[in-house]
């Protein structure tokens, strides 16, 4: 798939515009040969000696470069922060270059590269559970179309057909002579030769996968083991000064005035910058310097009229939205609500879930140094083209002067993807003090205060059963703040924010509803408050899959039936939810007796276009929950690594479970109430239960792994605490029900 340009020009496009329409096109293949543009050989390796992106080495493609020892390097343009995305596109890379893994280093193209090559590299953003699905099939082709080019040079050198020789781990091999090479010793002669089209590439087919496919070890954890590994709190440039940022308590607010006198002589601070009308840095030789002046600081706030907002009065907004009527449906089967009524039981429930934090192991930080017209970046970030937009933005310097240096991140999700506060606010502090690198970090208590967060919602549910115990009708009506109304307005469409309903869909190919009911009606009520929210691990998938497995289970004590046996009658249609249920059902034997005192919960579930269901086991003694045991189905299509994706899911299980568990975002005078992990922990390792995962790939398509599983882990083990005691939990986190987790 060769990328569309269009031939549009940057100047009739806003920065960011260009950055978001750019990526909707989907990444390409545009093979680049020779050297990478000089213009951007800045930083070298300084910002991180473990992914060295060495400029100006000679190039098979853009893809690979291979050097005389055979070493092979793969630029990968995605974002790591955990989740593995580098270790599996460099399997993918080497199974069709038909490289030795051994051999096998990566290396980061920069967003500035990849758009001085007309973004050879395709779109950089990680999110979504995109990093391998989106970027497979070119970065693929590009590996595949290396090897040919290696092959016939090989060829070329020895004045044989191509069709004559093998290749073997980077060893090429003249079928009728026994002759051999090697792919470093042709490397240079094949970066001077024409790459096929990629439309006429044939790649592998999975099921023959020798590389890719396998539970390889990740290829950053030496680094990260023995602490060399360079973070964005690590980095450290020469002449380089820190800052901490402060912004108004309340959201909405404004800085009326500081008095910078008051700490002008404090030690190491060099001044104090106004970055907007309600943000503030103070800057300091180095961080504990600039966060002691910043608290010392005398700061005059106009809280504005959120000063007052509570976390009752938005929970009374949200159940307010319950009960309104009016155009709010994105889903009409039949009539619901008459079918319902008309039947011989009507179930009814309302669910909520609050507001939750990231809480990113490493906070949000990035250093930028402005040098005359240029800037630069080193930035932890999960789209580095949506950082450079914001350095160009801030800066008001073209795209072409500007450059971001992508870190590994210690932890994203969601935080640093779409939002990019902090990389503008450390390039306007930055402008203040040319020529000197500037590290803005925030403070523990600020990320956690002004974080985009975890949309709130409500949601009733209800249905229609027969005498038969089958269902008549679903409602589904959703009252909860919005994601795009805080970051992409121009998305909603009507009124409606179909994004809000991730989970539900008619269709696929990323979160369709699993289930077909005779009439359904589908409902979201946009209620926003002053809080900002973003995309949080899983996203909307979160609390939808816990309004719609929770209801299930409700349903199906109202019919009288089995969970799993009701679930199976509803999703005849849909084969591959029906597919993850059925295996989770047999690895976890749901069918077999449990001892005393322990209880089952089940939930199935779509979304990032891969199907996902659990089966937890839990024991509840004294409002005390243990959760014993969680069993998991994937079908994510095709499984680059079976090692990584059993990982993602344990690190979902972590946050979901501490979601569902331990306290919540909560507003008090308009303010974030829990400001660090005192008021707000998270989940203790003495408290994740043991953890089994059945993997069962159709082959057919490829979907994510490091969201899917997160939005079955809450509703499978709330199922089986309401089996244990006896009545449904509707509220979450369930400490409002009383609960706590052991």
């Amino acid at each position: 798939m060769t990328l569309n340009n269009q031939n549009h020009s940057l100047e009739n496009h806003s920065r960011r515009d260009f950055i978001i329409k750019g990526t909707m096109l989907g990444g390409g293949l545009m093979l680049g040969i020779g050297a990478l543009p000089d213009a951007f050989a800045q930083a070298g390796a300084i910002y991180d000696p473990n992914t060295p992106t060495k400029f100006g080495e000679p190039e098979v493609n853009a893809w690979v470069s291979i050097r005389p020892d055979d070493t092979v390097y793969i630029r990968i343009a995605r974002s790591e922060m955990g989740q593995g995305t580098r270790t599996g596109l460099a399997q993918l890379v080497t199974e069709e270059l038909e490289c030795n893994w051994k051999k096998v280093r990566t290396e980061s193209a920069t967003p500035g590269q990849s758009l001085a090559r007309k973004r050879v590299w395709g779109e950089h953003g990680t999110g979504g559970s995109r990093g391998i699905r989106i970027s497979e099939d070119y970065v693929r082709r590009g590996a595949a179309a290396a090897r040919i080019m290696l092959l016939q040079a090989a060829a070329d050198q020895w004045n044989v057909p191509v069709s004559e020789l093998k290749v073997d781990k980077g060893v090429i091999t003249h079928i009728p002579t026994g002759r051999k090479t090697t792919y470093g010793k042709v490397a240079q002669l094949a970066s001077t030769l024409t790459p096929p089209d990629p439309k006429s590439i044939t790649l592998r087919n999975p099921r023959d996968w020798k590389v890719a496919g396998q539970p390889y070890a990740r290829l950053d954890t030496a680094n990260k083991v023995n602490g060399s590994k360079v973070y964005g709190v690590d980095l450290q440039l020469p002449g380089m000064l820190c800052a901490s940022i402060k912004a108004c308590p309340v959201f909405g607010g404004k800085l009326v005035s500081y008095d910078e006198a008051k700490i002008q002589n404090m030690r190491g601070v060099k001044g104090v910058v106004k970055i907007d009308d309600s943000t503030l840095a103070v800057v300091a030789d180095t961080w504990w310097h600039a966060n002691s002046a910043l608290k010392a600081l005398p700061i005059v706030w106009d809280e504005g009229k959120s000063a007052n907002v509570s976390q009752d009065g938005i929970n009374k907004m949200l159940r307010e939205g319950l009960d309104e009527q009016g155009d709010f449906w994105q889903r009409k089967v039949g009539d619901a609500p008459q079918a319902i009524n008309n039947s011989a039981k009507k179930v009814e429930a309302i669910y909520f879930t609050p507001f939750r934090a990231h809480v990113t192991m490493e906070p949000m930080n990035a250093t930028v140094k402005i040098t005359g017209d240029r800037a630069e970046a080193w930035v932890p970030t999960q789209n580095g083209e949506g950082s450079l937009a914001a350095l160009s933005e801030a800066t008001g310097f073209p795209l072409a002067n500007c450059e971001v240096y992508k870190l590994d991140s210690g932890c994203g999700l969601g935080r640093r993807g779409s939002t990019q506060d902090f990389t503008t606010f450390a390039a306007k502090i930055a402008q203040k003090y040319p020529g000197v690198p500037i590290k803005a970090i925030w403070s523990r208590e600020e990320d956690m205060t002004h974080d985009y967060y975890h949309p709130i919602a409500m949601a009733k549910m209800t249905a229609g059963i027969d005498s038969s115990g089958n269902v008549t009708g679903m409602h589904i009506k959703v009252s909860g703040q919005s994601i795009n109304a805080t970051l992409a307005p121009a998305a909603i469409k009507d009124g409606k924010d179909e994004r809000q309903l991730q989970g539900f869909y008619e269709k696929g190919p990323d979160a369709q509803l699993g289930y077909t009911f005779p009439t359904l009606l589908t409902e979201y009520v946009m209620k926003n408050t002053h809080v900002p929210v973003g995309p949080w691990r899983g996203v909307n998938t979160n609390q939808n899959g816990i309004f719609m497995e929770c209801f299930m289970d409700e349903c199906a004590k109202a019919a009288g039936q089995d969970p799993v046996k009701f679930r199976r009658a509803v999703m005849q249609s849909h084969p591959k939810h029906l597919g993850v249920l059925d295996a989770v059902a047999k690895k976890a034997e749901w069918d077999k007796p449990l001892p005393a005192g322990t209880f089952r919960g089940v939930a199935q579930f779509m979304g990032y276009a891969s199907y996902s269901a659990c089966v937890a086991e839990v024991t509840v003694q004294n409002n005390v929950v243990k959760v014993n045991r969680l069993v998991f189905a994937l079908n994510c299509g095709h499984v680059v690594n079976p090692y990584l994706t059993r990982e993602q899911i344990e690190g979902s299980v972590a946050m979901a479970l501490g979601a569902i568990f331990l306290p919540e975002i909560s507003v008090e005078k308009g303010r974030i109430k829990e400001q660090n992990l005192d008021t707000y922990p998270l989940l203790k390792l003495s408290s994740t239960p043991r953890i089994e995962t059945v993997l069962v790939p159709t082959y057919d398509f490829w979907g994510g792994v490091g969201e899917p599983t997160i939005c079955v882990v809450g509703p499978a083990v709330a199922n089986a605490v309401s089996a244990a005691i006896g009545r449904p939990v509707r509220n979450f986190p369930l400490t409002k029900e009383g609960l706590s987790l052991a």
